[in-house]
């Protein structure tokens, strides 16, 4: 059930409402109350020291304008010329009245004046201290020159090899601090009303825009809706994936990290870093949202669904924040629907034999009513015969219960739909070879879906098979490994097929008319030989897939022109790490001839 955005904000807003005064309204009140508080102590404190902070800003002023004379090329230049106060003093006047400071005086490195307001003064030494400009700084003092008490910057001009090659002072007298002091004040008024309506308006216009993205909310409800996002986020059994606009992962919980194996330092990481099957990626990197589209992970079966943030689809373009993406483990749901299917299968095979079972006891009554009781004698026992050879090669080869029921199981279908299932000679599993932690939902996986998959390909091939269908089934430990091979007498597979039945949606199924197209996904098929590639990496093992004459894969119980799958399970188990980011990097793929 949806809620229009409006009316789920306001639900939230009422269940998490604490002061009615929103967020940005309180910052609003603050900086007001800040930026009144500041202007109206500046303006107490100017009218208190007036003297101190005119001094400041003289002091400022000065320093300003001997750090620009200091800097100039133009004076470096003059500076290391044959007549310096020549080229200076013109210079030093224009700077002097441009800048509004009472003096301006350029030396060299011993404190003889180059330039000053009064020419009789040129060429003597400067009264004051320059000890810390030849040492390289910029020094300041209130010192009584020439001119009457002053307060004057001190400031080295350096050449390009960074060598002190003179010195500049500015300087304001005390004089003329004094008679720019109400003026000061009174522009130092009219600044602080201008300060405070500026800095209410941008408070005003600050805030209007946080209001809107908080969407009106206070502090403690913005608090308290984050700690129930957090809790909700990691308390769903659902995974929970947030991708931007740029496909990195910006949030992911507990779920999605276990049902994905994402690493610690998933977050911040593009999607198609995170080692993915590549059917995956693609989906969370596709633009057009995805609905319940079932993907494998290395050890998970996984229901995937993509929604835009903040925006929509337009095309093939996400005009948005981003990507939200939900996932549900279906990998108990998989497991349970092929044994469902088994059981389904089992059930139709008892029907289907319960009726052969009848016509047969007819077919006995029928020959004692006509006192042929010797035939009759004979017709029971040879089908008791034919039942009871299955049964007994079967259970006498197989000690595994689970996989002696599947099998006869599997039998009776494949007898049902005409298909010879056999197990080889060298077939044998005694009880207890199997681990104890080897789940036996993994072996029906494993070895239901391949004869599954065996005995609609034997059908397929009957017309182009001289012999009936035929599925042979070993199964036996071989160098401390369960070895499963299933065979049959079908068409075989491609060179090229070979290399993707494997992935999610290939299917043997046809397609358009063609057999073995990926399309299996439309029908509900293409995720039987998936899951059997995932059962085996699952507990170790790897995947072969091969021919008659296909090397490893053929040769032993393979079908005339068949494909063979052979399955091998360490029964040594010891913990697998991660999967590879490939789809199937264990599968020891081979080739099947056609």
């Amino acid at each position: 059930m949806t809620a229009h955005p409006a009316r789920l904000r306001q639900r939230c807003r009422t269940l998490l409402r604490g002061r009615h005064r929103s967020l940005a309204g309180q910052l609003f009140a603050v900086q007001i109350v800040i930026v009144a508080a500041v202007v109206a102590a500046g303006a107490v404190l100017a009218w208190l020291s007036a003297t101190r902070r005119a001094e400041e800003a003289a002091r400022h002023q000065a320093t300003a304008a001997a750090v620009a004379v200091a800097d100039a090329p133009s004076v470096l230049d003059a500076a290391r010329g044959p007549d310096p106060s020549a080229a200076l003093q013109p210079y030093a006047d224009r700077v002097r009245l441009r800048t509004g400071v009472d003096f301006i005086t350029i030396m060299d490195t011993h404190g003889i004046r180059w330039t000053h307001p009064d020419p009789a003064q040129i060429g003597r030494p400067f009264l004051g201290h320059i000890e810390g400009a030849l040492a390289g700084g910029t020094v300041n003092e209130t010192y009584t020159g020439t001119l009457g008490p002053s307060v004057r910057v001190v400031t080295p001009i350096r050449d390009p090899q960074g060598r002190v090659v003179g010195l500049v002072s500015a300087g304001i007298t005390v004089e003329s601090i004094s008679a720019r002091l109400r003026p000061l004040l009174l522009a130092m008024v009219g600044a602080a009303g201008a300060a405070l309506t500026l800095g209410g308006l941008a408070s005003y216009l600050a805030n209007a825009r946080l209001r809107r993205h908080t969407h009106g909310m206070g502090a403690a409800e913005l608090g308290r809706l984050y700690e129930y996002h957090q809790a909700t986020l990691h308390a769903v059994r659902e995974g929970l994936l947030l991708l931007d606009r740029d496909h990195r992962v910006a949030l992911c919980n507990d779920a999605a990290r276990t049902l994905l194996a994402l690493p610690d330092d998933a977050e911040g990481l593009p999607v198609d870093r995170l080692g993915l099957p590549r059917p995956l990626t693609e989906a969370l990197l596709a633009t057009p949202p995805r609905r319940d589209e079932v993907h494998l992970t290395a050890e998970r079966v996984v229901v995937v669904n993509t929604s835009a943030i903040g925006g929509g689809y337009h095309g093939h373009h996400h005009h948005g924040l981003g990507t939200v993406v939900t996932l549900r483990d279906h990998t108990e749901l998989q497991a349970l629907t092929g044994e469902l299917d088994s059981v389904r299968g089992f059930a139709e095979s008892l029907r289907s034999q319960a009726h052969e079972a009848a016509n047969r006891l007819h077919a006995m009554v029928s020959l004692i009513e006509l006192d042929r009781t010797r035939e009759a004698v004979d017709f029971a026992t040879a089908e008791l015969a034919l039942a009871q050879e299955l049964t007994d090669r079967v259970v006498g080869a197989v000690s595994e219960p689970v996989l002696a029921a599947l099998l006869l199981g599997k039998a009776a279908q494949a007898a049902e739909r005409g298909v010879d299932l056999t197990l080889t000679e060298e077939s044998r599993l005694d009880d207890r070879v199997l681990p104890a932690d080897l789940p036996a939902r993994d072996l029906v996986t494993l070895l239901g879906n391949l004869i599954d998959n065996a005995v609609d390909a034997a059908i397929e091939g009957a017309a182009h098979h001289p012999g009936p269908p035929t599925v042979t089934v070993t199964a036996r430990t071989e160098g401390g490994e369960l070895l499963l091979r299933v065979a049959d007498t079908g068409p075989g597979l491609d060179p090229q097929t070979a290399r993707q039945v494997f992935h999610r949606g290939w299917s043997t199924k046809h397609r358009d008319g063609v057999p073995g197209t990926p399309g299996g996904d439309a029908g509900g098929r293409g995720l039987g030989l998936a899951l059997v590639a995932q059962a085996a990496r699952r507990n170790g093992g790897t995947v072969e897939v091969g021919g008659e004459g296909g090397g490893e894969g053929g040769g032993e119980g393979g079908g005339e022109g068949g494909a063979v799958f052979t399955v091998r399970l360490p029964l040594a188990r010891h913990p697998h790490p991660r999967a590879h980011p490939h789809p199937h990097p264990h599968l020891a793929e081979r080739t099947a001839a056609p």
